[in-house]
């Protein structure tokens, strides 16, 4: 009989998109599958992006075996730099994605000692006792693996990111085979994507992209712009292809892009004619017709190649002209959707005829919709599912669809980040949550994301800020002289001087309301003066124009030597 029950704890990735992290803990011995990034959201001004909290790893660091990774997506590896610079458990990755790690790593800097592993669809490794099998899964990237992992109380299976298709451009396809003797087996436990649970049907097959392509540069007059993920090999390969059929070369911009595709030309996974692509020094020397450049730039990203050419910033290497064709082969990622269509109609504005999904077939992506969900259900047939990889609408469908699939709805478990289930053989219950905090990246900073620095920066953002001067005698503890405003994002400085000097008038009477010398010396006491500068200055602008900025109170105490300098 097993002596412990097996816990199932997400650090990250469920009720969200992005930064997927799950612990598996039996006993002494836990493992992680994956480690991943998730971009902010509009509202999360000043931050980079967003990673999970390991803090419940950091506290069991010697029970942690290693931490296997499914693909090489940036909500899968992107973390890892920041995880590893203060654990080093081993990691275990395909030849790919272990390829992009060290792209990941590279970039950012981080030197580490914990080893990287290859593994690969087939291959077994025992991490304590979890003994961890992979399969090949089919996803918008090579090298993908679902996993199968051997625990004393059963089965689980995690899917990875996966879908069906029976005609990838590069991806292998997903085995089901090896899934389905499994079923006959019998599974504990299934954590499966849910990314378009919402989606009826099945997703179609990456090769459908090929034929639009194929049709939008034979019908282009000029040069074809096309920008999608960096790590979408299978569609970089197919603007390859395309290019070639249509005596095209390709123009490779944007550093992401420039160095997964030179990986991956180097380690076979892309496949180039000698002269297909060319520098960027040549790219005046052909006429527009002969020409595709393949860009960073799919989500809007600020400093991206693409959104330097919508902004027709000087420093770009190319500038839209009338007659560029600009394909945008992918889909918004959630948060994203402003910033992709505020680049479409700049590009739109500078005379490009701009092709996205909504306008032709140009990306299918890579999650398998409801039918898909359903035959791997029906394959595994577990006697417990979590639903992973989602926001929350998206488990809640994919819960109710494992229902329609003859799962008892006891039996599973929709959880958020920091739930602890615990799973018997026949029974499974959520028994705690462990803290989660949100882990932003700022820069070169980390740390927690304070509620009160994300309101103060909407305030700074909407309000602006005013800083009041406050010089205190230091002997008398009197004001040595009138309040000083300085304002920065909150009135116009012309218009405005009328409200500010008002404002210093409120300011000075708030302060001399104070009239004992007892009191008095308060006014050299920082707290004592920012209630009162705040209070009163804060009620004064809403009463005018109706704006609440951010009022920082700053006390100089002045002796005799400053007061003769100042006077």
């Amino acid at each position: 009989m097993p002596k412990h029950k097996l816990r199932v704890i997400p650090l990250g990735g469920l009720g969200e998109i992005g930064k997927n992290m799950m612990a598996l803990e039996y006993g002494n011995d836990i493992i992680v599958i994956d480690a991943g990034l998730m971009f902010p959201s509009e509202e999360m001004l000043g931050v980079d992006l967003l990673i999970p909290d390991i803090s419940y790893l950091l506290a069991r660091q010697r029970n942690l075996r290693g931490i296997v990774i499914t693909h090489g997506h940036e909500d899968h590896i992107g973390a890892l730099p920041y995880v590893l610079s203060r654990i080093a458990p081993p990691i275990y990755a395909t030849k790919f994605t272990r390829e992009l790690i060290l792209v990941e790593l590279k970039q950012r800097g981080v030197k580490t000692d914990a080893k990287l592993n290859l593994v690969s669809p087939g291959s077994r490794i025992t991490l304590g006792n979890f003994t961890i099998e992979f399969f090949s899964v089919c996803h918008s990237i090579p090298d993908c693996v679902g996993l199968i992992i051997h625990t004393p109380l059963g089965i689980v299976v995690h899917s990875g990111d996966f879908k069906i298709d029976y005609t990838p451009v590069i991806c292998e396809a997903t085995n089901f085979n090896q899934l389905a003797s499994l079923g006959a087996k019998g599974v504990l436990l299934l954590l499966s994507d849910s990314t378009y649970a919402e989606l009826p049907g099945y997703t179609p097959s990456e090769r459908v992209v090929r034929d639009t392509l194929d049709r939008i540069v034979s019908e282009a007059k000029g040069r074809v712009i096309v920008t999608t993920f960096a790590s979408l090999i299978s569609r970089v390969q197919q603007v390859f292809d395309v290019a070639v059929k249509h005596g095209r070369r390709v123009f490779i911009i944007g550093r992401s892009m420039k160095e997964i595709v030179s990986m991956a030309l180097k380690t076979g996974y892309l496949t180039a004619p000698p002269g297909i692509i060319c520098r960027l020094d040549e790219l005046k020397t052909l006429p527009h017709n002969r020409v595709i450049v393949l860009s960073t730039g799919s989500q809007g990203e600020p400093t991206s190649a693409l959104v330097r050419m919508a902004n027709r910033d000087p420093s770009s290497r190319v500038q839209i002209v009338p007659g560029d064709t600009v394909v945008i082969s992918a889909t918004p990622i959630p948060g994203n959707e402003t910033l992709v269509s505020k680049t479409t109609d700049s590009l739109f504005r500078q005379g490009a005829n701009v092709i996205y999904n909504k306008l032709a077939q140009v990306h299918v992506h890579g999650h398998g919709s409801q039918e898909e969900l359903k035959l791997l259900l029906s394959l595994v047939k577990p006697k417990f599912f979590v639903p992973v990889h989602g926001e929350y609408r998206h488990l809640s469908l994919h819960a109710s669809l494992a229902q329609t699939m003859g799962i008892p709805k006891d039996n599973i478990f929709v959880l958020e980040d920091g739930d602890v289930l615990e799973l018997g053989q026949d029974s499974g219950k959520v028994v705690a949550r462990t803290h989660v905090g949100v882990i932003y990246v700022s820069g070169l900073i980390t740390g927690e994301l304070d509620g009160v620095v994300l309101r103060d920066r909407k305030l700074l953002s909407r309000d602006g800020v005013v800083v009041v001067t406050i010089a205190v005698d230091a002997e008398s503890g009197k004001l040595a002289e009138k309040p000083r405003i300085i304002t920065r994002g909150f009135v116009d400085a012309g218009e405005g001087q009328t409200l500010i000097e008002k404002g210093r008038d409120v300011v000075l009477a708030a302060l001399e309301k104070e009239k004992t010398f007892t009191s008095r010396r308060r006014l050299v006491e920082p707290s004592f003066v920012d209630a009162k500068v705040k209070d009163s200055l804060s009620r004064f602008f809403y009463e005018r124009i109706h704006r609440r900025p951010v009022i920082i109170p700053v006390v100089v105490e002045v002796g005799k030597t400053q007061r003769k300098t100042t006077s």
